[in-house]
């Protein structure tokens, strides 16, 4: 069970947004038992979800999957992209309280002629001019600021996300190679049952051919006994085609080309041994997805402030200097020279209710914002909680079909040697080998779903497994 949710909501790794105290306790309210009054930096948040979790399957052909899926995987590189273009916006964000300055130089070159004159004539002029534009507007009260501050939020956010992209892949790479696996054995068990079903046709047929009626050797048993081969070769072709379905899943996770042609193990790995107990819930802060919602309802904060901002006078400072000549070479000379030095302030008077309702509309976006953060953050707990649970019956599951394994592949021989001496029926032999290949099957799919839903644990509480006392 997880420890309290009392360090979970201190979740602000990077701290260039800080949320308002008044809005801590609406987070806090899932959390009563928490005395701090605001955000932190912690260690799990600063280190981020990790991937060490994968090496537990001691299986090292899936941890170079899992590499390699994440440096080849196009949807990474999608969400690579993502993060750029996150951190130009953040920088073009503060473009406006930045010395901006633009230079220009024009020409022009013009003919009159002159008519009337005894000879007539024409005369050819030429002017250049060169000039400079400085502009820029002080952020005196901080509205330029808040919004740099919502984009850095905002870009942060989307790292995360990124960061979740990574953490989903990972997972489900394991999981597509746990379905491979088991389909390797679930081939693996039909082969076996074909091979038995052939040995045990081969017993009836040896009957048939002896005419030994009273002791079981009917044509019916026959018939019975080769539609029962015919069966298990169609159930090894579906396995079969369950293998490739896999492989291709694997290869198109890892940016492979779909060939089929990735050989999976031939077995399911063990599981590994169990979460310990009184598991931190300051695990959970490692999620990206909850360190994204945060830095969302962060900038969201911001975007008020800088709307709010926007009431108050605004203020540029301009300067210009240029030269005019009619001659290039003379352009630079300071006899030409030409030059201005100004400033204006404006404020916004009667805007029509633009300011007002672009406040209101950010006001409403930052509760929907903390909104989020609390269903983020209650989901978190959920999956915590189901994976859990689902680890503890799917282990009681396993543990009482591996009884019934046992018995089913002491039925099957015992049924196999009465046959043998006429005690039973076809029937009977051929109910017993089903009932053995059919249980090892579920067994196997048993096995994969709790090595599945071990992902889903570790992906819940943000990779690796921690005890609070010994962080291991």
């Amino acid at each position: 069970m997880i420890a309290g949710a009392v360090s979970l909501m201190a979740l602000s790794a990077c701290n260039v947004t800080e949320i308002p105290k008044s809005k801590m306790k609406e987070v806090k309210g899932m959390a009563s038992d928490s005395g701090s009054d605001r955000w932190t930096a912690t260690k799990e948040g600063q280190s981020g979800v990790d991937r060490a979790w994968v090496k537990r399957f001691n299986d090292s052909k899936l941890e170079r999957l899992v590499a390699e899926a994440v440096s080849r995987n196009p949807d990474m590189r999608v969400a690579a992209e993502n993060v750029r273009q996150a951190q130009q916006a953040a920088y073009l964000a503060g473009a406006s309280s930045r010395v901006m300055a633009n230079v220009g130089l024009d020409g022009n070159r013009r003919k009159n002629l002159f008519v009337g004159f005894p000879f007539g004539g024409s005369q050819t002029s030429n002017n250049f001019g060169l000039n400079l534009n400085v502009n820029w507007e002080p952020d005196l009260w901080g509205r330029v600021r808040a919004g740099v501050s919502a984009s850095l939020a905002d870009m942060q956010a989307v790292e995360q996300e990124r960061r979740a992209a990574e953490t989903s892949l990972a997972g489900n790479v394991c999981k597509a190679w746990f379905t491979l696996c088991e389909a390797n054995e679930q081939l693996g068990l039909a082969s076996e049952g074909h091979a038995l079903r052939l040995k045990t046709l081969e017993a009836v047929r040896d009957r048939f051919e002896l005419a030994l009626q009273d002791e079981g050797g009917g044509a019916s048993e026959l018939r019975l006994a080769e539609t029962d081969v015919a069966t298990s070769l169609a159930l090894k072709a579906q396995r079969q085609g369950e293998v490739e379905a896999a492989q291709r899943r694997v290869e198109l996770l890892a940016g492979r080309y779909p060939a089929a042609k990735l050989k999976g193990r031939l077995k399911l790995p063990p599981i590994p041994r169990r979460p310990p107990a009184g598991l931190p819930s300051e695990l959970l802060m490692r999620r990206p997805d909850i360190l994204a919602a945060e830095r969302r309802y962060a900038g969201a904060g911001m975007r008020i402030k800088e709307a709010k901002r926007a009431v108050f006078p605004m203020i540029k400072l301009t300067g210009s200097t240029g030269t005019t000549s009619d001659s290039l070479s003379d352009i630079l000379s300071s006899s030409f020279g030409v030059w201005s030095i100004g400033s204006n302030i404006s404020q916004n008077i009667l805007t029509g209710g633009q300011v007002k309702g672009e406040i209101a509309m950010r006001s409403s976006r930052d509760r929907q914002n903390l909104a989020q953060l609390q269903s983020t953050v209650l989901k978190a707990f959920g999956e915590v909680e189901s994976a859990l649970a689902a680890d503890k019956w799917l282990a009681r599951r396993i543990t009482e079909m591996r009884k019934a394994q046992k018995l089913a592949d002491a039925a099957a021989g015992s049924a196999e040697e009465d046959y043998a001496l006429g005690n039973v029926t076809l029937l009977t032999v051929l109910t017993a080998q089903n009932r053995k290949i059919e249980i090892a099957s579920q067994v196997a799919l048993l096995r994969r779903l709790q090595l599945e839903n071990r992902v889903n644990l570790h992906l819940a509480l943000g990779g690796e497994f921690r005890t609070q006392k010994h962080g291991k």
